[in-house]
Formats: C-alpha cells, structure tokens, sequence
C-alpha cells in the first residue's frame, strides 16, 4: 500500500468564499508547506485565483502541489447547471497546468480529481446527520441532479481530470441509500467516488465498513474526526452543518471518535494506493490555531503508520 497525505484550505476555514474571514490564501499555502504537505486541494471555487502564473509562484514557493479541484455547489437547480459548468472549465484550465504529483503504483487514476459535491440547500442543511429527519428529492429532481453530475463530468473528462463524487453532510447526496443510487445511477467509467471518513460518521455510517464496501469504485479519500461530545450536542440542535462545524464538532485527527489504525487496516485490505486529504472544518476566525491543529493531525497519523 503506498499512499500520501495532503491538506485542504477547509483547516483553515476556508469553505465559503463570500465569508468575509477567510484567511488570505497565500497563509493557507505557506501554512501547508509548514506543516510538511507536498500537496493541497484548490479550495472551493474563486479563493485562489484562477491565474496559472500567481498560483504556480506560490505553489512553488511553499514546495506545493494541487492534489484536486472542487465543485461544492447546487447540484439541483437547472438555473445553476451553467454556472457550475463554467466553474468546472475555469478550474480544469487552472488545475491541468500546474506541475502534477507522481502517481502511485496501483493508484486508480492520477491527480488532479475534481471533487464533486452538491451543496446550498437550507432544507438539507439544517438536517445534516439526521436520515430520518431529512427531505429527500423526488424522482424528477435526482434525475437532474444526476444529469448535471455527468455533465459536470464530461466537461472534467475534456481535460483529462477524473471526477469523484463526494458524498458531504446537509447535501442531497449523504446517506447510505443515496450513495448506493448515486454509484448505480453514475457509472464508473463515469465518476469515481471520494469518501470521507468524517461525513460518513456523521451520517451514520462506519467509515471502515464503507472504504471496502466501495473499494472498487474509491478514488479518492478524505480524512477527518469527530468530537463526539460536540457532535452530539450539535445534533440536539436545529443547526446548520457548518455552524456545528464553527462550536467544534470536527476536531485533529487522533483526538476524535474515529478509529484510524482500524481505517488504515480497512485501507490496507482494499490495497489503497494513491492520495488522502486532511480536512477539519472550523470557523475562520479560529484560523490562527489552524497550523497547530493540522501539524497535530500530520503528527499523529505518521505515528500509526501513514506518510506525507
């Protein structure tokens, strides 16, 4: 098994851009090289700048690599299919031009992914975790959704970037039965899948048991943990996903509920080979702790056996 460990400018906050606390993103990058990545996700779309000379200088600077793009966006509304379309394009222009990361042997696809998760809709939001409380899309809305996902994947495909699906909590793609229609529904050939450990917890389901449940599908791979003290006093609440996020509910890895050698023996058995991103959402005024608590996370999973 042969895999590294990269970041994601979600540690530092970073996951709406109109937030008007967001961290500069040159910190983030300069931050990231600190703590020992050789690479980080793009963040969502329009915080670092869709301009290939600035990006590279800083990527550079700080001994960086992009490991995947995002589209966390309404994946629902036929008004916004445009909009996440030319997202996609402008981020592809960006991510295909930088220096690429090496890849594995046994990795199913090479960097740079484009993580595809749908997000923006209040009614989800405030039931994130909640299966049984959560409404669900009718056939004709799961259809279009599942319509513009495969756009959104072609157009990723134009410019040889693989797609991964993201399931992610207060969207409409999060629960068990919505990630097995999601696979049915979005052949391989298709889409890939990214899961994370901490949304899958969140939402019910072993991290563990779904990494070789969908192995053969996987990807991609986000890690992340949960204070389970937190999380469940955020799930007594009508909350918004990331407002749980902004009291502490994600915390460093190795500090949280999460069982990581039983993940990375899960990880092993599939024979995962290739990338996995460290995510801990928080509030970005907290932003300045964020180094801390990403070298924290580094820190410990080196020490159960993972590598930078």
């Amino acid at each position: 098994m042969s895999m590294n460990i990269c970041g994601a400018p979600c540690c530092w906050g970073v996951d709406d851009v109109k937030n008007p606390y967001l961290p500069p993103w040159q910190r983030v990058l300069k931050e990231a090289g600190e703590a020992g990545y050789r690479a980080i996700e793009l963040g969502p779309y329009g915080y670092l700048p869709i301009d290939i000379d600035l990006v590279s200088e800083e990527l550079e600077k700080n001994g960086l690599a992009i490991v995947a793009g995002t589209i966390f966006d309404d994946l629902v509304s036929e008004d916004n299919y445009e909009n996440i379309l030319r997202q996609t394009d402008d981020i592809c222009l960006l991510i295909t031009k930088l220096s690429p990361l090496p890849m594995h042997e046994g990795q199913h696809f090479p960097t740079p992914y484009m993580t595809i998760m749908d997000w923006g809709h209040d009614e989800r939001d405030y039931a994130a975790g909640h299966q049984d409380k959560a409404p669900r899309l009718s056939d004709e809305e799961w259809s279009a959704m599942m319509r513009h996902i495969r756009g959104i994947c072609r157009k990723a495909q134009e410019y040889g970037v693989r797609p991964v699906i993201h399931p992610h909590a207060g969207g409409y793609i999060e629960f068990a039965d919505e990630i097995e229609k999601v696979v049915k529904d979005i052949p391989y050939e298709i889409a890939g899948l990214c899961l994370d450990t901490g949304h899958l917890y969140y939402s019910g389901m072993d991290p563990a048991t779904w990494l070789k449940k969908y192995q053969k599908v996987l990807d991609y791979v986000h890690f992340k943990d949960v204070n389970e003290t937190v999380y469940r006093e955020v799930m007594k609440q009508h909350i918004r996903f990331f407002e749980g996020c902004g009291i502490g509910s994600m915390c460093p890895i190795g500090t949280g509920i999460l069982d990581y050698p039983g993940i990375r023996k899960a990880l092993e058995e599939i024979d995962y080979n290739g990338y996995i991103t460290i995510e801990q959402e928080r509030d970005p005024r907290n932003s300045d702790t964020s180094l801390r608590d990403v070298k924290a996370s580094v820190n410990y999973l080196k020490s159960v056996g993972y590598e930078i």
